[in-house]
């Protein structure tokens, strides 16, 4: 008997507006899509297209104005917030543009932090962390602080952070947007393997160069998906 697979994630006429004082204004309209598991794509839009607001309803941090969002299978909009922290203490890994380390803790600290969130035990927090860190050529800097080391290092602590926890999905917001050509080059090829690895990847990027990278590209223009 075959099973049949759920998407990572499925949108079905999502909109989103917000309230300035009476008049509603609109940020999505009518999104409907599916990601499956081991997909790469990206999401494409000039600034002020709806890719923020998108980007914080598919991670599970906003919810629609209207129509259902599905994680795994889960209509988000029927689960309480418990649940939802859950799904993103677990299944969630995010990549930042401005990398969102802590400057106080140390390289190991920061990629452990997600592990503490989620209360894995201590000594697999401590072999994933080395695992990962070593994985990405890290494991001599895992001492070193956030300002102790180059802006494609701290990219790829980021990553180690966002993989650390084996999430369902990485959100990857506009991850190479403060890095030079030939460091930008260096994080695309990791998301590459990751991609061939069988992640799923969504990346948000204005950067034509960068979306090429993904296997599939949808674009906002005005809130709404381009055809």
């Amino acid at each position: 008997m075959s099973s049949i697979s759920v998407p990572v994630l499925k949108t079905e006429f999502i909109d989103k507006y917000y309230l300035l004082g009476k008049e509603r204004i609109p940020v999505l309209k009518n999104i409907s899509f599916t990601i499956e598991h081991g997909e790469y794509v990206s999401i494409m839009g000039q600034s002020g297209a709806g890719k923020s607001t998108l980007l914080n309803i598919l991670a599970c941090l906003d919810t629609p104005t209207s129509g259902n969002y599905f994680f795994r299978g889960s209509n988000i909009a029927s689960l309480g917030e418990n649940r939802l922290a859950d799904i993103r203490n677990r299944d969630i890994g995010f990549v930042f543009q401005n990398f969102n380390l802590l400057p106080k803790l140390s390289v190991y600290a920061n990629v452990e932090l997600p592990l503490i969130y989620n209360s894995t035990p201590r000594k697999e927090r401590q072999r994933r962390v080395r695992e990962i860190l070593e994985r990405f050529g890290l494991w001599e800097r895992h001492r070193h602080k956030p300002n102790e080391i180059s802006g494609g290092q701290k990219q790829r602590v980021a990553i180690a952070r966002a993989l650390v926890k084996r999430p369902s999905v990485i959100f990857a917001d506009e991850p190479t947007g403060n890095l030079d050509s030939h460091t930008t080059s260096e994080i695309l090829s990791v998301f590459d393997a990751l991609s061939r690895e069988g992640n799923t990847i969504i990346i948000i990027t204005h950067e034509p160069d960068v979306a090429r990278h993904a296997s599939r590209s949808l674009h906002l223009v005005d809130g709404m998906l381009s055809t």
